[in-house]
């Protein structure tokens, strides 16, 4: 063996002769020699991505202070587009006189009652599909057939089944967040990597088991981004119904601030909206946190 190294060398050095002879490090020197390696940095990140809290503030006051600089320039029309300051002036009179409370509360119940009905069920009727094929192959085309349906143009429908009160309302935002939850269940359990679960067949797992234990943790992230659209969804088709049939709300404060031309205040209607999109997302996010700690 010595013999056959030296003589790789050999052809080595006349193959190049410029280049360095090989130096032949000791097996025992070169593990004693540890001291003097050089450490190799973590790569295993994974793409994770790095909290900076304070970028998303600054451009929404960025943006905030561009509005309101070209609103006191003249630059943008106070009558196409209201200064920002007043705007906060029409919400501060919403919250001082306490017509704010009545809108935001008759909106949290609906959008809280429907959208907790439509994904509770929604994420039932998919596992169903996922996990059953007589299921699959009885619902799964029903499903593909009525979510390219505008949920909205039911209403009339749901109207004369539940009476023009809150039952059409939440039936409306129950109706619009179940498909995209249904779709991104049955999704994410077909996506879930089956060497896990023939793992845990061979393993001897019940039935049961593996569904709790395998499949519901790996479809988790694709539930939780259908969760984040249905909820959108559901706060499109809550100012809609609201707009249809309703004396308090966000969505009837804003046909009423649209009717009277009250620009200021409907600006204000709908920055409520974005606050309340912003914070749902954020709850989302916290349970993203909570149930996915397992991919970090």
């Amino acid at each position: 063996m010595p013999a056959e190294s030296t003589a790789h060398g050999a052809r080595a050095r006349e193959a190049n002769p410029q280049s360095e002879p090989l130096r032949e490090v000791p097996l025992q020197k070169a593990a004693q020699g540890g001291a003097g390696l050089r450490p190799v940095p973590f790569r295993g990140g994974g793409f994770t991505h790095k909290p900076l809290s304070l970028i998303s503030p600054f451009v929404f006051v960025s943006l905030i202070g561009l509005w309101e600089l070209g609103s006191q320039t003249g630059f943008i029309s106070p009558i196409a587009l209201p200064a920002p300051s007043a705007a906060f002036g029409a919400f501060v009179d919403l919250v001082r006189t306490g017509t704010l409370w009545r809108h935001l509360e008759a909106s949290l119940f609906r959008l809280i009652v429907g959208w907790t009905l439509g994904t509770a069920i929604g994420v039932a009727v998919g596992l169903a599909i996922a996990l059953f094929s007589v299921m699959r192959a009885g619902l799964s085309p029903v499903v593909s057939a009525l979510f390219p349906i505008p949920k909205i143009a039911l209403l009339p429908l749901f109207i004369v089944w539940f009476g023009i009160g809150e039952g059409s309302k939440v039936a409306t935002i129950l109706f619009g967040a179940f498909f995209p939850t249904v779709i991104a269940t049955y999704g994410g359990v077909d996506n879930v990597d089956r060497n896990l679960i023939r793992m845990g067949q061979s393993f001897g797992l019940s039935w049961l088991s593996i569904v709790r234990k395998i499949i519901i943790p790996g479809a988790m992230p694709a539930i939780l981004s259908g969760f984040r659209i249905s909820a959108s969804i559901a706060i499109v088709l809550l100012v809609a119904a609201e707009m249809i049939g309703a004396q308090f709300g966000i969505g009837a404060y804003i046909l009423m601030a649209g009717s009277l031309f009250a620009i200021e205040q409907l600006i204000a209607g709908v920055a409520m909206l974005s606050i309340l999109g912003l914070t749902i997302s954020w709850l989302i996010g916290r349970a993203e946190r909570f149930f996915l700690t397992w991919r970090t």
